[in-house]
């Protein structure tokens, strides 16, 4: 899949494991970066900034 790709809500909590009030949490936070707004009731994420913020996530060991 392209990098500029549109990651969607549901594909977006499968890729990072968590649910969608984390989700939103973490990005009132700033912990995570906001959506693209695709239209009046669709949000998407960028795969090229999902995989950027998922590279600096710290891994544990």
């Amino acid at each position: 899949m392209p990098p500029n790709a549109v990651i969607r809500r549901q594909e977006l909590l499968n890729i990072i494991g968590v649910s969608r009030s984390t989700l939103y949490n973490w990005m009132a936070d700033g912990h995570f970066p906001r959506p693209m707004i695709l239209g009046k009731r669709a949000v998407g994420w960028s795969r090229s900034v999902v995989t950027e913020w998922l590279s600096s996530r710290p891994t544990s060991h």
